[in-house]
């Protein structure tokens, strides 16, 4: 990953090769941001600095994750009583190759394990020990990337704590976390944290323009949707026919909550609607709550008057927007989304998908008849 093909995130690229030129590298960098940010092609992009100056030829292998001296820590699922990253190395390896900005989430459909758990194991910080107790193969620096240190066990944070604070000479150590919610307060007093803010719309634009021909006004609509996470602007632009479905469903589970209140048999339609929805990959449920809370905010401030912040209406399928929209207000768009996001963070705690989806879509008809 070669920094110019990063987007956006200038001010951080000149920080980061500023701190190589004059040789200010932490020993322990925590890179803190949404996968869609770029703090992975950034982290990258910095290690493949770090041994462009040490080796010039060398270097070329990081961009196809094969350095001898570029190791690799992640979440992996439990298999045969064994949780190594090296095991899962080459599906790793294929899916940072094909998208460097990949999601925690694409990790766990890539390895179709929604109903594992994945993480990092105390047994994957010993084989990272095994592995830097050995020399360097080119003479130089070795490097430890731990994609998601989040996601480690307590064990392995125990563990990693050690390492951290005796690391092995001429050793660099480099963790990415979306937050630094689940990390151990010690070992974030022992790393240099690295903020990775979102990218900017007008980078976002320029990445488009320069790499896709769609047009201004369906560029916009992706960029404005995406907020910064350049991930979400791709899986945007692929969506197609999903974003129809998307659509739909919405439609019928609004039309459903509308009704259930004076026709109590909707309440079926309510439960089938839930039980389809269930039948999906959890990365696709949570895309279309994702959705879901999108469309509801939008509707918010068509009821405010903001129509020029509102760039994206439904209008398929003899939907009335404006209608609609007069029903979400102050009064009831906190709950909504208060249920969205309990929804989300049950399915990522691997709850029963037709239990949140049915309760989800019953609380919607108690929420949407609250008065302003």
């Amino acid at each position: 990953m070669n920094w110019e093909n990063i987007a956006g995130q200038e001010n951080l690229k000149k920080l980061l090769r500023e701190s190589i030129a004059e040789n200010r590298v932490s020993h322990a960098q925590l890179f803190l941001g949404k996968e869609g940010y770029g703090t992975f092609p950034m982290v990258l992009a910095y290690a493949k600095e770090i041994f462009s100056r040490e080796n010039e030829h060398a270097a070329s292998k990081v961009e196809h994750l094969n350095h001898l001296d570029l190791h690799f820590s992640f979440p992996v699922f439990t298999d045969n009583k064994n949780s190594l990253s090296k095991n899962k190395f080459e599906d790793f390896r294929e899916m940072i190759m094909a998208s460097p900005y990949a999601s925690y989430d694409d990790w766990t459909a890539f390895l179709e394990s929604e109903n594992k758990q994945l993480f990092i194991s105390a047994d994957e910080i010993d084989d990272q020990n095994q592995k830097f107790a050995l020399k360097s193969f080119e003479g130089g620096t070795k490097i430890l990337i731990v994609w998601r240190a989040d996601k480690m066990n307590v064990a392995a944070a125990n563990k990693f704590l050690k390492f951290l604070e005796e690391p092995p000479a001429k050793t660099l150590i480099l963790l990415t976390a979306e937050t630094a919610n689940d990390i151990l307060p010690t070992i974030l007093s022992r790393t240099q944290i690295v903020e990775v803010p979102r990218i900017s719309d007008e980078d976002l634009e320029n990445y488009f323009k320069k790499n896709f021909q769609i047009s201004e006004e369906k560029t916009k609509e992706i960029v404005h949707e995406a907020q910064g996470d350049l991930n979400e602007a791709l899986k945007i632009l692929n969506s197609g026919h999903k974003s129809d479905e998307f659509e739909k469903l919405f439609v019928q589970w609004v039309r459903d909550a509308f009704m259930v209140k004076k026709k109590p048999q909707f309440l079926k339609s309510i439960i089938f609607w839930a039980r389809e929805i269930a039948g999906w990959n959890r990365e696709k449920q949570k895309n279309f709550l994702n959705y879901c809370s999108e469309i509801f905010r939008l509707a918010l401030l068509q009821n405010y008057q903001s129509d020029n912040l509102v760039y994206k209406k439904i209008n398929a399928d003899g939907f009335n927007w404006d209608g609609f929209s007069k029903f979400i207000s102050g009064a009831n768009i906190e709950s909504i989304l208060e249920e969205i996001n309990t929804a989300d963070l049950h399915l990522t705690r691997n709850g029963n998908p037709k239990i949140v989806w049915t309760d989800l879509g019953i609380k919607l008809s108690r929420y949407i008849h609250k008065n302003s």
